[in-house]
């Protein structure tokens, strides 16, 4: 359970009761508010590095024209997309974490909230389409540019992008039709939609079950199209005679093997938990979402900086210019 002083909850609940529009209270992470201040300071480092490392990849991938192919072109799509996601989350959850800045507007809610929701949409379907790269590259490498030509790519990018934001308006506009009769104190870091959701005292059934189904179908069918390209690429690579052969078309798809692992395992723990995780402590459910939304954007270009051979050696190539400099 949320503790709050009763003086704060009365003059919160005071000022919501009966309002269709009112403002939000963040309380940041509950029960951890004595340490709040030293929690701040490891998701500060991961916005940070998330920031840096996206820029980096965006950069070198934008500048270098070896690198327009559709695997670096998705990749930049992920960091373009990491970037919002840990923008629309880590400003917000700071200012709550070190400076108490509780207060959030309805608007702003709404509007973060859909953010979050939208780009995390958007994240899945990327993954997708990077596992579609490497199915194609793999079980058909000689047709892989004149099928993953740029015109398709920009159509994968466009599908992902409409796929999010068709999904998740429905989420801002349903939440305007309810009415918030109580204290509308978040006992979160950010305004996550069953939060919000939770407190209203109007019908919130169509707003729960039609946010259930889209996390059902975006990550259901973004898993099982992965499931398939990997299960093709598998059964491709086994035909492939020689244990080096094997080893190398394999490494290929280490990148974004470790992407899919960074990003659904956290996502669907943290999904349950909020569901049906009763029994797990409501800072412990707060401290996953939160990081869930920065682990995948600041670990993303990590991974790929690291087991990428081109993406590496034009990193090492930048700072040594820096440093003859």
């Amino acid at each position: 359970p949320i503790m709050v002083s009763f003086p704060l909850t009365m003059a919160l609940s005071n000022s919501s009761w009966r309002l269709l529009h009112p403002s939000f209270f963040l309380m940041g992470i509950p029960g951890l508010e004595e340490s709040q201040h030293w929690i701040a300071l490891p998701l500060c480092a991961l916005y940070l590095l998330a920031v840096m490392g996206n820029v980096s990849i965006i950069f070198i991938i934008w500048t270098d024209s070896s690198l327009h192919q559709p695997m670096y072109l998705f990749l930049a799509m992920l960091s373009g997309i990491d970037l919002v996601l840990a923008s629309s989350t880590a400003p917000k959850t700071l200012a709550v974490l070190l400076v108490h800045a509780h207060e959030i507007g309805y608007t702003v809610c709404l509007i973060q909230m859909f953010f979050i929701h939208a780009f995390s949409s958007m994240e899945s379907g990327v993954l997708v389409a990077m596992a579609l790269d490497r199915y194609v590259a793999i079980c058909h490498p000689l047709h892989h540019s004149t099928i993953l030509h740029p015109g398709i790519i920009g159509c994968i990018g466009m599908a992902v992008l409409v796929r999010g934001l068709v999904l998740l308006l429905p989420f801002p506009i349903l939440l305007q039709r309810l009415v918030f009769c109580r204290a509308t104190i978040i006992g979160h870091a950010y305004c996550e939609h069953m939060a919000v959701v939770k407190l209203a005292c109007s019908e919130t059934t169509v707003n729960r079950a039609y946010g259930l189904a889209v996390a059902l179908l975006v990550v259901g069918v973004d898993v099982v199209a992965i499931g398939i390209s990997y299960g093709l690429i598998l059964q491709t690579v086994l035909k492939v005679p020689g244990g080096e052969a094997r080893l190398k078309a394999f490494s290929t798809c280490g990148s974004h093997i470790c992407v899919i692992l960074i990003f659904y395992i956290p996502g669907i723990f943290s999904f349950l938990t909020h569901r049906f995780g009763h029994h797990v402590p409501h800072h412990v459910h707060v401290l996953l979402a939160t990081l869930y939304l920065l682990v995948p954007p600041a670990l993303n270009p990590l991974v790929y900086g690291v087991k990428t051979q081109q993406i590496r050696q034009r990193v090492i190539r930048v700072f040594s210019l820096k440093g003859q400099m």
